[in-house]
């Protein structure tokens, strides 16, 4: 939290740089204005004659500004101040003595003069600087009205009541801050017994402000308004000291000429107020004013005043925190219901008290965690903000609560001398019972509980009372939200001769673990009983593959091939794929290769399988062509009994006269072949998946063998793999395959170990097709 506040900070501290940056700029902006009017020069003359005044009285162009939008003239001297024709030289920055001036003093407060908005925030700006560089301790701004009178428009550091008495003064002798306007001249007011024959002091008692002065400030054509400095010490000022205020009246003529000299908003007067109340209050407590965008949303608020107890994440407390932003001292609010309850409030609402909630304090420089309630309530047009620390008991308490709603129990006692009983308000909310209906007797506890659950709890109870024999009985009601089931836990405190007197115990809600139970049991029993039932078509499939697809156990000779057959089932699961094969002699002494897989698993998979199998051998045999078979057996799928089964399939004829093998495929992966230890896919012919579309082309190619030629045709099982392409797979089965062939022949075995591993895998059917390097083998 110290760190995003750092950067609300940081980033609040940009947004001042640049808004300084704007209103220094619309300051030069509106100074070269008046040098142009005046001497009827261009914009860049008059700038150029902006640098040479300053340059010339050793002042910044940002003071030269405000000096001349207060009054194109500097005002003159006072001729009775003894002070030096030139200005002080300028010291490196170091912290000046008591009655010495900073040089940049004057620099600091021409940018702070940038924020002011009205004689009040200048009244404020003014104190804040002049308290360490003259002692100054309070101040006071007077305009003249047009009947020659006085009305106070700002000050800072005085009373509302020496306010309220001193509002308006009218056009009368005696009246150092009349008499200053009048000749303007300052009038340093340094010896107060003096000074009281000549003018009335202001104060009560007057005694409280030794010295003071009154310096005109010409923002027309005459000095109008009069700015009061006001000392708690004793003496006469500095010639230094009257330098510094007469350079610092020249400065103020710029910002009282731009804003007027009327009063500002009562909200300043009410954070005074405010101010001074909070200063006696032992809570956390701050004044807010709302600050809003150009549409007329609040973004945020500003501490307008603060009680000394009051500290924000980082440590700042009391009036280190006035003037800064709300979010910026405590940017966590912004996502707390606080926040919008603060904007009720200021929306008319009459107030709003928050829930108990945590926050990390900084306390004597350590973070610690305590939990405190929010209260915000409107003033004018600003905001109270409260924050009340609960003491560890409100704590306890508050975490008792909690523990009684999160674990949905509620504690409960009845005497047993007095019948009478006590219970928490979580078990009125678990029995569904009013509160104003009373706690139910123990005896009649039982009653309220289903039928068959009566015995066993006023047994449970019974033995309770009579015995003291702890209980832990469940038992079930009936709600408006249906059977709800709880659960008691209850001991006896007996008396000195051990009889029961009072029963303590809780009453728990387990109706959503108990839903969870049952709910567990449930599923439980029916993946018990899908388990089964895919156990057994896992079973009765299996037994059909056997009998429909024996498996050789040798390698057998066909039209002079020598021919491999491997069908490995999937490692896990309890369904059986939809591989299959298929290697017969034709009558003519052709044989017939057939490599299938249909998409699925189990019992229908097995059947489309059967289906397939015979009906391409059948067709063949009968004299069907390759292309004209797949074409039979697609339409034969589609009308099959699931309508959205598909498979794929290479179907290949070798014609031993010519050693020429014959294919066509649908969908299925190339054949291999390898030949004088080089490994390569023949180019499929086209030809789409079965079960796809109805009207399905497809091409056939064919190959001449030669002796020592080792074809394979299989499914994807072989050269999938769960985290690769098949592409990759392909690769992998060329490689491996050609290897084997510049070894030696190896057997089929050997080459399905190196391509499977112990990975999981598809079902894998493989047929190895060699043809004799030797014909009469």
């Amino acid at each position: 939290m110290a760190a995003l506040t750092r950067v609300v900070a940081r980033q609040r501290a940009e947004m001042d740089r640049l808004q300084e940056l704007a209103a220094t700029s619309a300051v030069l902006e509106r100074a070269k204005g008046a040098v142009m009017a005046q001497l009827g020069c261009s914009p860049d003359a008059a700038q150029e004659e902006l640098q040479r005044r300053a340059e010339a009285g050793r002042r910044t162009l940002l003071e030269e500004c405000w000096i001349s939008l207060g009054t194109l003239s500097p005002q003159p001297r006072d001729t009775s101040d003894p002070a030096p024709a030139e200005a002080p030289a300028r010291k490196p920055a170091a912290r000046p003595a008591p009655d010495e001036i900073d040089p940049a003093a004057l620099g600091r407060l021409s940018r702070a003069l940038l924020r002011v908005g009205t004689p009040h925030d200048l009244a404020r700006c003014l104190l804040d600087r002049l308290a360490p560089d003259v002692g100054a301790d309070a101040l006071m701004i007077f305009a003249r009205l047009p009947g020659g009178g006085l009305e106070l428009t700002g000050h800072a550091g005085i009373g509302e009541a020496l306010a309220d008495q001193w509002t308006r003064v009218p056009p009368v002798s005696g009246i150092a801050a009349l008499d200053a306007l009048d000749a303007g001249q300052p009038r340093w007011l340094e010896d107060l017994r003096e000074d009281g024959k000549r003018y009335q002091l202001i104060g009560d008692p007057p005694e409280r402000w030794p010295s003071r002065a009154w310096l005109p400030v010409v923002t027309g054509e005459s000095a109008d308004v009069a700015l009061g400095i006001l000392r708690c010490r004793e003496g006469a000022f500095t010639s230094r000291v009257r330098e510094h205020l007469t350079a610092v009246a020249q400065l103020c003529a710029g910002p009282l000429r731009t804003f007027g000299s009327r009063p500002g908003p009562t909200a300043s007067a009410a954070a005074d107020a405010v101010q001074t109340v909070l200063d006696r209050l032992p809570v956390a407590a701050v004044l807010l004013a709302p600050l809003r965008s150009a549409s007329g949303q609040v973004e945020d608020f500003r501490v307008e005043a603060a009680t000394s107890v009051t500290s924000d994440a980082v440590g700042r407390s009391g009036r280190e925190l006035v003037g800064l932003r709300f979010l910026e001292c405590w940017p966590e609010v912004a996502h707390d219901p606080l926040w919008d309850g603060c904007l009720a409030v200021l929306a008319g609402q009459a107030s709003y008290e928050s829930e108990p909630f945590a926050r990390q304090q900084m306390v004597a420089g350590v973070s610690e965690l305590a939990t405190y309630s929010a209260r915000v309530v409107r003033l004018d047009d600003g905001l109270v903000l409260s924050w009340v620390r609960h003491d560890p008991s409100d704590r306890q308490e508050q975490r008792l609560a909690d523990v009684q709603r999160l674990g949905n129990l509620g504690w409960a006692t009845w005497n047993l001398d007095t019948g009478e009983g006590n219970w928490s308000s979580q078990v009125f909310t678990i029995l569904e019972r009013d509160p104003a209906r009373g706690v139910v007797p123990l005896p009649e506890l039982p009653p309220l509980a289903l039928t068959e659950d009566v015995p066993a709890l006023a047994r449970a109870i019974g033995e309770l009372v009579r015995h003291g024999r702890a209980c832990d009985v469940p038992f079930r009601i009936v709600t408006r939200q249906g059977i709800r089931h709880l659960r008691m836990v209850s001991e006896a405190v007996t008396d000195s001769r051990g009889t029961p007197v009072e029963v303590h115990g809780f009453v728990q809600d387990l109706t959503a673990q108990r839903s969870a139970e049952l709910a567990l049991v449930a599923s439980e029993r029916a993946m018990l009983t899908q388990h089964g039932v895919l156990e057994a078509e896992r079973l009765v499939a299996a037994r059909l593959q056997d009998a429909l697809l024996p498996l050789p156990k040798q390698p057998v000779q066909l039209a002079g091939l020598r021919v491999d057959i491997a069908y490995l089932p999937a490692q896990s699961g309890l369904s059986v794929g939809g591989d299959w094969f298929s290697a017969i002699e034709l009558p003519d002494g052709d044989a017939l290769f057939v490599v299938g897989d249909v998409a699925g698993h189990g019992m229908d998979a097995v059947a489309s399988m059967a289906l397939l199998r015979f009906t391409a051998k059948g067709m063949v045999i009968t004299g069907s062509s390759l292309t004209g078979a797949l074409s039979r057996l697609n339409a034969l799928l589609l009308h099959s009994r699931d309508p959205h089964g598909s498979a794929t399939m290479v179907l290949a004829r070798y014609r031993a006269r010519e050693r020429r093998m014959e294919w066509a495929q649908a969908g299925h992966p190339p054949p291999l072949l390898v030949r004088d230890g080089e490994a390569r896919y023949l180019e499929r012919p086209f030809g789409m998946l079965l079960g796809a579309r109805d009207s399905p082309s497809y091409q056939a190619a064919q190959c001449r063998l030669q002796p020592g030629d080792r074809l394979l045709f299989y499914t994807d099982g072989l050269v999938e793999r769960p985290t690769e392409s098949i592409d990759r797979g392909l690769e992998r089965l060329a490689a491996v395959a050609a290897h084997e062939a510049t070894t030696e022949p190896a057997p089929l075995d050997r080459l399905l170990s190196t391509m499977l591993g112990r990975e999981g895998r598809d079902d894998v059917c493989v047929l190895d097709i060699q043809v004799p390097v030797d014909p009469g083998r």
